[in-house]
């Protein structure tokens, strides 16, 4: 089980060992091995054929919608201010000129543009940082591991353990960032040429970019299977139960959940799964708290790559000395008080008071380098500070620990005086049983 998924040490013991519960897992299991030939065939007769899911690779990709608004190139009005879209995209379908974004019919829609783009102005429902995330969490929370392909890779539907997409490149840095941090259990699934003979020539290096960087990041290794035969599509066990208990469930025997202490491990696998987005929406709070007001008119924007780097180095401050931050400083002496800094920002995280002052809010800051590569006198430049700085304080985990420290320090003072009441009675007790043996 991947680490940061257990929960509580006995409904860990509790799921770990076989018990009633398992027994009427198994016989499920042999039954529906027993009868599921018979009832595919009859399924296949009665089901309408349009509603019936067939593998199509089409299935998996999605064109891009672009936001020119938030566009590095689009914002300063130089088409060449930042291209890593149009240099990563297999078949140069990106037209960034006349301050707009245009996608040309030829786009693969492999969403490598995706993940290449600091400010997030391409995205894709399916691949969009968030949801990748919580796609392969909840296939390595269910099962015992989990796969991230592309659809070249499988050709066939996925089980509920595969993650297919478009392209694995597809996946940014941060993303793998967080998934290594809390999940070894998370393998890609590669076979030997699949790359070599794929049209998205670019693919191949941005996934290699993306997942090296994440390891070196978290100083961990990702899995890589080739062989189809290897994988392993076995169900994480207390995943196994939570099904099984909602099937009975379904069928009015809530009943059971109710007497049998069992189940809660089982139930516990759902709040495992709710965990990950309370973490990201609580560091999102977080950090507007912390940080300055922004300047009238102007919201920042924390990206979703963002959240999800800032959420996995609140869970390990640790992580913080491999990081090296850069964020924009202001050479005041230089700075004529344009404004354009300010107005380029894709996230609106740099500040320019009406007294000269520069101000950037590092936690938003994506270091994309649109403001230095507006500022037409060269005042700014990057410079690197320590990311032990992005830890954002969370006052309700905060406020929690020193609850539980005060519940904590009060049990062991009732015991420390539930003791010393105890001793005072036995020595009292044996002062009596003293007194009596004089007499005698």
């Amino acid at each position: 089980m991947p680490p940061g998924s257990g929960g509580v040490e006995g409904e860990r013991d509790m799921a770990e060992k076989r018990d009633l519960l398992d027994d009427f897992i198994d016989i499920k299991n042999d039954w529906q091995a027993l009868s599921n030939p018979v009832s595919d065939v009859a399924n296949a007769l009665a089901a309408n054929p349009e509603e019936v899911k067939t593998w199509n690779p089409a299935d998996y990709k999605e064109r891009p919608r672009a936001n020119a608004n938030s566009c590095v190139s689009c914002k300063s009005g130089n088409e060449n201010a930042c291209t890593l879209c149009r240099d990563v995209c297999p078949v140069k379908a990106i037209d960034l000129s006349e301050g707009g974004i245009e996608i040309a019919d030829t786009c693969r829609k492999c969403g490598l543009c995706s993940a290449a783009c600091p400010p997030e102005s391409f995205t894709a429902f399916q691949i969009t940082p968030r949801k990748l995330y919580d796609r392969i969490v909840r296939a390595a929370t269910a099962f015992e591991h989990a796969y991230v392909t592309c659809t070249r890779s499988l050709g066939r539907m996925p089980e509920g353990n595969e993650v297919v997409l478009p392209c694995v490149g597809s996946v940014p840095t941060e993303v793998w960032y967080a998934i290594l941090a809390d999940y070894p259990n998370v393998s890609v699934y590669l076979p030997l040429g699949i790359c070599d003979r794929c049209r998205n020539t670019t693919g191949e290096d941005a996934l290699a970019e993306h997942i090296g960087a994440a390891e070196e990041l978290s100083a961990k290794g990702m899995g890589v299977e080739v062989d189809e035969r290897a994988l392993d599509h076995t169900k994480n066990h207390d995943f196994e139960r939570k099904e099984f208990i909602n099937s009975l469930g379904k069928q009015g025997m809530n009943a059971l959940g109710a007497v049998n202490p069992a189940v809660a491990a089982a139930r516990s696998i759902t709040k495992k799964l709710d965990e990950n987005t309370r973490r990201i929406n609580a560091i999102t709070r977080s950090l507007e708290g912390a940080a300055a007001p922004a300047p009238a008119r102007m919201h920042r924007i924390l990206t979703q790559r963002r959240q999800l780097l800032l959420t996995t180095l609140q869970r390990h401050p640790k992580y913080a000395v491999r990081l090296h931050p850069q964020r924009p400083v202001c050479d005041s002496e230089k700075c004529t008080m344009c404004g354009e800094c300010v107005n380029v920002c894709p996230v609106h995280a740099c500040e320019l008071s009406e007294n000269g002052i520069f101000k950037v809010e590092a936690g938003y800051c994506n270091e994309c380098g649109a403001c230095l590569k507006a500022c037409g006198e060269h005042a700014l430049t990057f410079e690197a500070y320590d990311a032990a700085e992005l830890v954002v304080p969370d006052k309700e985990e905060i406020e929690r620990k020193k609850r539980q420290a005060e519940q904590k320090a009060e049990v062991e003072k009732l015991k420390k005086q539930g003791m010393e009441q105890l001793k005072r009675g036995l020595d009292f007790l044996d002062s009596l049983n003293l007194g009596g043996d004089d007499e005698d």
